[in-house]
């Protein structure tokens, strides 16, 4: 059994992307060739955004929207202390300084009371309302300037509370989308929520995945989104050798687009099956005792990008039990940001953010793909069921 079996869904859409990729040897557009403005275009009406910018990957697509907002030293910019390293670096990397935020036990995503405690703690340099890194408490403050929602999972954040705080507190909301594309908040699709700028990534196990590193910025905002674009192609102005500002080089380039767009053609129809599936292993592990499957916030719809459980006890023992039938699993995510090598100097006790710590010790990941049979799924939860009872 396959952790993510890209293979079925290969050979469904082989000779669609067949045709696509012969399409780009014959044109020879490599970079930035008619299928990127095809993609743009078809993802920013699903995502009911008015621009879509292509882009070299999820990572590049927060780092180019934080660099378009000129985010950088003396800046503090709240994200879970609970998520992929991606969503703290890009910060780090232009310079802000990342502000962690505690998580909610149930959704794993941003908790908003707890955003609320840190950016007060922020603005009046107090460690007292919520823990703080050095650079925080120093002569010159920090200024809150962003929050990053990550929709963790494949289920939006809760930008009903997120939303409103942010407007309030004068903050830019970067919605990071990677592992919830598909999927709907309030009636809306993720990527198009409303927020200042929107990140998502086109990473092969992602439920919209390429064929390599991919991934895409949506916003309704046209000054930022000519930014984007500029950003994106070294800080191009007029022409290539007219460069305005920093940028980097983040383009998709046009063999990810021909692959994409045929997986866009079934994409629909994939999130279907995602529901299926997730339905499947909720039925199949009600009665095992000590695990708790996935659960939806009000109004919202999954992708399910990964289909995560917690064990409060003995997961290691049920992750090798699983193993020894041939059925993989993984943990997303073994630490939380805060305790990384990487924010060391921040020296926030391990326990800093208690929930975002347990969820460490208890998530995992099963087996989960829109192509998953019924029975494969009855097997995983038979194993579970048989070792948790």
């Amino acid at each position: 059994m396959e952790f993510i079996d890209l293979s079925r869904q290969q050979k469904r859409i082989a000779e669609a992307i067949r045709l696509r990729t012969e399409a780009v040897f014959s044109h020879g557009h490599y970079i930035m060739g008619p299928e990127v403005k095809e993609l743009e275009s078809r993802l920013a009406e699903y995502a009911g955004s008015r621009h879509c910018l292509s882009c070299s990957s999820g990572s590049d697509a927060l780092l180019m929207l934080l660099m378009a907002w000129e985010v950088g030293p003396g800046d503090a910019v709240f994200v879970p202390a609970f998520t992929f390293f991606a969503t703290a670096e890009m910060p780090a990397l232009l310079g802000a300084t990342p502000i962690f935020v505690d998580i909610d036990p149930v959704t794993f995503n941003m908790d908003p009371a707890c955003l609320a405690r840190a950016v007060q703690a922020v603005k009046l340099q107090d460690v007292s309302l919520h823990p703080l890194p050095p650079a925080a408490l120093e002569a010159a403050p920090l200024r809150a300037r962003c929050v990053i929602p990550v929709d963790l999972f494949g289920q939006a954040a809760a930008y009903e509370q997120i939303l409103p705080l942010a407007e309030s507190e004068g903050l830019l909301v970067l919605e990071d989308g990677a592992q919830a594309f598909g999927g709907t908040w309030m009636g809306k699709r993720v990527c198009g929520l409303g927020c200042h700028g929107a990140a998502t990534s086109f990473f092969p196990a992602k439920p919209l995945g390429c064929y390599g590193d991919g991934g895409a910025i949506f916003t309704d905002d046209d000054a930022l989104a000519a930014e984007l674009a500029s950003v994106r192609v070294h800080g191009k102005g007029t022409d290539k050798y007219d460069n305005r500002r920093i940028g980097i080089n983040g383009r998709l380039d046009t063999m990810q687009a021909a692959i994409l767009l045929p997986k866009l053609d079934i994409f629909a129809e994939e999130l279907e099956r995602r529901e299926q599936v997730a339905a499947w292993y909720a039925r199949g592990l009600s009665d095992a005792c000590g695990v708790t499957v996935p659960r939806l916030a009000g109004g919202r719809t999954s992708v399910f990008a990964q289909y995560t459980i917690r064990v409060p006890q003995g997961r290691s023992d049920l992750a090798s039990a699983l193993k020894e039938q041939g059925i993989p699993t993984n943990i997303y995510y073994p630490k939380p940001l805060h305790v990384q090598g990487a924010f060391a100097e921040h020296g926030l006790a391990a326990d800093a953010f208690p929930v975002a710590a347990q969820s460490c010790e208890e998530v995992l990941s099963l087996p989960f793909h829109p192509y998953m049979e019924r029975d494969e799924v009855e097997r995983v939860c038979a194993v579970i069921s048989d070792h948790c009872s």
